[in-house]
């Protein structure tokens, strides 16, 4: 995976963030952001085509794969979406872009979101993969979004009860989520598979994505009440999976 792409770890707003990059220097960079409970790997079958015509950085979220895991507190301030945000602005200034267009998915999507309120003049545009905003699903809860969407309840439960289920077999745990989220048995790179799985047997990655999820449900929606009506004002589009929990669980 990954030919001729560089890897290497580049300073963030507070973390130290393990990023893979191609393209040539004369092409528009690209940053593309991953979700739960994966890492950059997922980018792996697009990210080399895209690499043709863009300068592609794929990180790993703060708290995911390689990068580092910073200590949170009772708000879990490390892990609200503008702090996350704040290290992908300050790796892509750090790699000499200023400004960048972005493709994210799941949690990294939402980290796109804040990313483009807080930081609209760093976006030329952005694609966004199979979300809706995190304070109206949350307001809009059914049962059929909390079956979809079981482990948004499981993960932000206290400290240390989600960490010590998911601990006991980790891998089995991401197998569960993973494969049955598609419907059927592994469709998965045996290479990202395999990223994947080591990175979350690391119990302090099994902290940091609890703390990714607690953050959503209190200082992430704190920050956007706080937001009031604001929108995002860059180029924006959004797709979601026409048979997927987003479609069925709010009339998109």
């Amino acid at each position: 995976m990954f030919e001729g792409f560089i890897e290497e770890t580049v300073e963030g707003a507070g973390a130290s963030i393990f990023v893979r990059r191609a393209g040539a220097k004369d092409l528009p960079p690209l940053v593309l952001l991953h979700g739960y409970p994966q890492t950059s790997a997922m980018w792996h079958g697009v990210a080399p085509i895209l690499a043709k015509k863009y300068q592609v950085v794929c990180p790993d979220l703060r708290g995911y794969g390689h990068s580092t895991k910073p200590a949170s507190d009772e708000k879990h301030s490390a892990y609200s979406k503008r702090a996350m945000a704040a290290d992908i602005v300050t790796v892509m200034e750090n790699l000499g872009h200023k400004s960048f267009f972005i493709g994210a998915h799941d949690r990294g999507a939402r980290v796109a979101h804040r990313l483009g309120l807080d930081h609209s003049d760093r976006v030329r545009a952005m694609t966004l993969l199979d979300i809706a905003p995190t304070r109206e699903m949350y307001a809009q809860t059914s049962a059929a979004f909390a079956t979809s969407y079981w482990h948004w309840f499981f993960l932000i439960q206290a400290a240390p009860l989600p960490e010590r289920i998911i601990g006991k077999d980790p891998s089995e745990f991401w197998k569960q989520k993973c494969f049955n989220q598609v419907g059927r048995d592994n469709l998965f790179h045996p290479e990202a598979l395999n990223e994947y799985l080591q990175a979350f047997n690391d119990p302090d990655a099994i902290h940091a994505s609890c703390e990714d999820y607690r953050a959503a449900v209190t200082i992430d929606i704190d920050h956007d009440n706080a937001d009031g009506d604001n929108r995002l004002t860059v180029p924006l589009q959004v797709f979601w999976a026409k048979h997927g929990a987003i479609e069925k669980c709010f009339d998109a």
